[in-house]
C-alpha cells in the first residue's frame, strides 16, 4: 500500500513478530486491529476464524443469495472482516476518542480506503472496496509473522493454575498462548455457550430487534435535498430517525440503524431455518432503493416477560436468554416466509393498521419477499412499538410514512444480547484471567469503527499484562 493522503501520521512497524504468542478468536475488525497493534509491539498473534478469507467467502454469499444454500461457517456474518465486510463498510461512530478514530481512519486509508474517509462526516468504504483492503491488511500481517487458521472453530478454553492459557479446537487439537482475545462478533452463539459452560462472568445486555425498512431512494432524496437533488450531484441521501415511546412505567426506543443509501437488503442468517436480514451498499451507492434497520430496544423487562410466557429462565438467572429470544423470532420469520430464506414483508401503512398487504412493491432482496402480517413474527410489545413509531417518523423525514415503504423481517443481529464482563482498565475477564473479551460479540462495542478501536485497546492491555507475573 502506498501513502496517498497529505495528512497521514501512521506508518507500519516493519519488524517481524517473534515474541510471546497471543490467540485471537475472530478475524473481524476487533480481532484484526488487535493483531495489528500486537505485531507492532513485537508479539506473535495467531488468528483463528471459523470462516473463510474474503475471496472464497464470496462464493458462500452467492450460494445463499442466489440459491438459498446457507454455509453456516462462511456467510455475511462469519469470515474475514466479520459482519461488516459485505454489509456496507460504514465507519461512522459515536466514540468520543477523536484521536483514536483518526488513527483508525489513517490505517484504513494506508491499506487502500479512499482518502475522503479522513474528512467525511459519515465515512463509508463500500462492500466492493472492503475485500481488497482486507486482503492487503492480511498480507501485511502475514508478512510480519501473524498466523491465520481459517475454517477453525474453538470448542473450549484451556486453563492452567486459574488462568486461561489457550483454546481447544473442533479437530481435537489445542493451541496454547500467553493470552486469549475473544473477538468473535455478535453471532457466534456457540462461543457464548462455551464461555457460559466454563463459568465465565457474563450477563444479559439490552439489544435491538426489528426489520429492514426499504423506501425508493428517489423519495429519500426528495425529502432530504428538495430541489437541490436535480441541481448538483450530492449522491444518494441518507437519514436517521429516532423516538422514545412512553407508556407510563416504560420508555421504549425505536430508531433507524445502519442506513444504506442506494443499497440492498441481504440475507444474513447463520443458522439453518432461521431468517436474518441486513443491509449493504456499494461505494457508488447506485441502487434505486434506500434501506435501514428499523429496530426496537429490547430491555430486560421485555425479555423477562417473553421468557415467562415461553418457559425460559429470566435474564437474571440465564444470561443467554436474549439469544433464545432472537432465535425464536428468526425461526418464526423463516417459517412465515415459506423456507428458502424468502423474507416476510409488509407495507408499513398496513403494519400500522395491522393488516396483511395485498401486494408488495419491488424490493432489493434477491431471495424474494412474501406478503405477511409481521405480528406473526414479532412479540406484541415489539409490533406495537413499531406501529406507534412509524407515523411519528413522518415529522422527521417528509414522505417516510408511505405505502411505498415496506418492512422486511428480521433485523435481529444489530448488537449482542450478551456482555462478557471485563475489568474496565485491564480489559481482562473479571472471572478468568488471561481471557480478554473484545469487540461487538463481547458486548463491548458496536459497529466496525468502535470494534476496531476496542481491538487496539484490548491489545494494548494484553501487551502490558503479558509482562506481569502470573
Amino acid at each position: 500500500a502506498k501513502a496517498k493522503g497529505p495528512f497521514r501520521s501512521w506508518q507500519p512497524n516493519m519488524a517481524e513478530a517473534t515474541g510471546d504468542p497471543v490467540i485471537i478468536v475472530g478475524a473481524g475488525p476487533a480481532g484484526t486491529f488487535a493483531a495489528l497493534h500486537l505485531v507492532q509491539n513485537g508479539l506473535s498473534p495467531i488468528i483463528i476464524d471459523r470462516g473463510e478469507p474474503v475471496q472464497p467467502r464470496r462464493k458462500a454469499l452467492a450460494d445463499l443469495s442466489a440459491r438459498g444454500r446457507l454455509h453456516t461457517n462462511s456467510n455475511y456474518c462469519f469470515g474475514e472482516g466479520g459482519a461488516g465486510t459485505f454489509s456496507d463498510g460504514k465507519l461512522y461512530t459515536r466514540v468520543k476518542d477523536k484521536k483514536g478514530v483518526r488513527h483508525l481512519l489513517e490505517i484504513l486509508e494506508y491499506f487502500g480506503a479512499p482518502h475522503r474517509i479522513l474528512y467525511d462526516a459519515r465515512p463509508h468504504i463500500g462492500s466492493n472496496k472492503l475485500p481488497p483492503l482486507l486482503t492487503r491488511l492480511r498480507e501485511h500481517l502475514e508478512s510480519r509473522g501473524v498466523r491465520y487458521q481459517w475454517q477453525t472453530q474453538i470448542t473450549g478454553l484451556r486453563q492452567q493454575q486459574g488462568r486461561v492459557c489457550g483454546v481447544e479446537l473442533a479437530d481435537g487439537s489445542n493451541i496454547d498462548a500467553k493470552a486469549v482475545i475473544l473477538a468473535t462478533g455478535h453471532s457466534a452463539r456457540d462461543v457464548y455457550n462455551i464461555c457460559h459452560h466454563a463459568g465465565v462472568a457474563m450477563r444479559y445486555k439490552s439489544f435491538a430487534l426489528g426489520g429492514r425498512i426499504e423506501h425508493p431512494q428517489a423519495l429519500i432524496d426528495e425529502a432530504q435535498y428538495g430541489d437541490w437533488k436535480d441541481r448538483i450531484d450530492v449522491g444518494a441521501a441518507a437519514y436517521a430517525v429516532r423516538c422514545q415511546l412512553d407508556d407510563g412505567d416504560n420508555r421504549t426506543g425505536v430508531y433507524s440503524f445502519c442506513m444504506c443509501p442506494g443499497g440492498y437488503i441481504v440475507p444474513a442468517s447463520t443458522d439453518p431455518e432461521r431468517l436474518v436480514v441486513n443491509g449493504m451498499s456499494l461505494s457508488k451507492r447506485g441502487s434505486p432503493y434506500a434501506n435501514s434497520g428499523l429496530v426496537v430496544t429490547i430491555d430486560e423487562k421485555m425479555v423477562a416477560q417473553w421468557a415467562k410466557q415461553n418457559g425460559y429462565k429470566d435474564p437474571t438467572d440465564d444470561p443467554l436468554v436474549g439469544i433464545a429470544f432472537q432465535d425464536a423470532i428468526e425461526e418464526s420469520a423463516y417459517q412465515l416466509g415459506g423456507g428458502g430464506y424468502i423474507a416476510p414483508a409488509q407495507r408499513i401503512t398496513d403494519l400500522v393498521n395491522n393488516r396483511r398487504s395485498t401486494d408488495l412493491p419491488d424490493c432489493s432482496y434477491k431471495r424474494g419477499i412474501i406478503s405477511a402480517n409481521l405480528s406473526q413474527v414479532f412479540p406484541e410489545s415489539v409490533y406495537r412499538a413499531l406501529q406507534s413509531a412509524l407515523p411519528r417518523f413522518e415529522q422527521q423525514v417528509a414522505g417516510y410514512y408511505t405505502q411505498e415503504a415496506i418492512l422486511v423481517a428480521t433485523e435481529s443481529r444489530s448488537s449482542s444480547p450478551v456482555q462478557i464482563e471485563r475489568d474496565r482498565q485491564r480489559c481482562e475477564s473479571i472471572s478468568h484471567p488471561g481471557l480478554f473479551p473484545c469487540g461487538e460479540g463481547a458486548g463491548q462495542a458496536g459497529g466496525i469503527a468502535s470494534a476496531a478501536l476496542d481491538g487496539m485497546r484490548v491489545a494494548q492491555a494484553v501487551n502490558s499484562r503479558i509482562g506481569d507475573p502470573v
